[in-house]
C-alpha cells in the first residue's frame, strides 16, 4: 500500500477508535451518575469478580465494551476484536483491536475521576493507531503510528526530564496479595532515588499522562494487552521509550515508559 493509502487507512481507524472511545466512555459515566441518583450501592454496581474480590466487573464494564464491540463490527466486519470483558472474536483483515471499555474499574466504582476507556488497532508491524478517553476530565488522547500523538487534538510531547533523582514515577499494583507485597518491596528501594510515587489506578491513563509530560516515567508488571495497546503507542509517539525491564520489547509482562535519559536508570533499578 502507498504511503497515501496508508494515512488514509491510519486517519480512518483513528478516527474510528476516538469516536468509540468517547461514545463508550461517556456511556459508562451517564450510566454511573443514573446509579447515583437512583441510590445505588457499589455492591448493586459489581456484576462480578475476575482473578481477585477486589477485581471487580460492573454492568457499565460490559455495556461499554458492547458499545464499542458493536461499532467496531459494523465500520471493519473482518477486523479481529478482543476486549476486557470476554469479546474474543477473530477476523480476516490483518487487524486486530484491543478495547478497555473501562480502565480503572475500582475508580469508577468508588467514584474516583481516573478511569478511562481504551480503544487500539495493531496489524503485523504493531500498533496502528490508539485512543485514549477519560470522562471526567472530557481529555481524549490519540495518536497514529509514526504521525505523533495528542490531546484533544493539540500536540503533545514527553517531559524531557533527565535525572532520575527528579523524575515522577507513576505505577500500579496487581491484585494478588502476594504480587502487591513483592511491588511494595521494590518500591521501598525505588522511592529514595526518584521525585515521588504516583498511582492513578489506571495502566492507559498513567501512559497518556507520560505521553503528555503530567509524569516522567510509568512502569508496571503483569497487565493483559488491552491495559497497554492504545497508551503504549501514545506515550512512544510522544517521544517516551517504551520497553521492558530488560532492553526488549514492551510487554504486557513488564511495560516500562519514560523520558529517554530516565529510561536506562529506570530500568536498571528495577532489575
Amino acid at each position: 500500500m502507498s504511503d497515501a493509502g496508508n494515512h488514509d487507512l491510519h486517519d480512518g481507524l483513528l478516527a474510528l477508535a476516538c469516536r468509540l472511545a468517547v461514545e463508550a466512555g461517556t456511556l459508562a459515566a451517564e450510566g454511573r451518575q443514573i446509579d447515583i441518583e437512583a441510590g445505588a450501592s457499589r455492591v448493586a454496581m459489581t456484576a462480578a469478580t475476575k482473578s481477585s474480590l477486589t477485581d471487580v466487573v460492573t454492568r457499565h464494564d460490559r455495556a461499554a465494551e458492547a458499545t464499542i464491540v458493536d461499532g467496531l463490527h459494523a465500520a471493519r466486519p473482518d477486523d479481529a476484536i478482543i476486549g476486557e470483558e470476554g469479546t474474543d472474536r477473530t477476523g480476516t483483515s490483518g487487524v486486530s483491536w484491543f478495547i478497555d471499555p473501562i480502565d480503572g474499574t475500582t475508580n469508577f466504582l468508588y467514584d474516583l475521576p481516573l478511569w478511562c476507556t481504551s480503544v487500539g488497532a495493531v496489524d503485523s508491524d504493531g500498533t496502528i493507531v490508539g485512543a485514549v478517553f477519560i470522562p471526567a476530565t472530557n481529555d481524549l488522547f490519540a495518536a497514529a503510528r509514526g504521525r505523533g500523538a495528542s490531546r484533544n487534538g493539540r500536540a503533545i510531547v514527553a517531559s524531557g526530564e533527565t535525572e532520575l533523582s527528579l523524575a515522577l514515577v507513576a505505577t500500579g499494583f496487581g491484585y494478588e496479595p502476594e504480587r502487591r507485597r513483592a511491588q511494595a518491596t521494590r518500591l521501598s528501594g525505588i522511592a529514595p532515588l526518584i521525585r515521588d510515587i504516583r498511582r492513578t489506578g489506571s495502566a492507559a491513563i498513567d501512559l497518556c499522562f507520560a505521553a503528555a509530560g503530567i509524569v516522567d516515567a510509568y512502569f508496571e508488571e503483569n497487565l493483559q494487552r488491552w491495559d497497554m495497546t492504545a497508551g503504549e503507542l501514545i506515550a512512544r509517539e510522544a517521544g517516551c521509550r517504551t520497553g521492558d525491564f530488560h532492553d526488549g520489547a514492551a510487554s504486557p509482562e513488564e511495560l516500562l515508559a519514560a523520558t529517554p535519559a530516565v529510561f536506562d536508570q529506570l530500568a536498571a533499578l528495577l532489575r
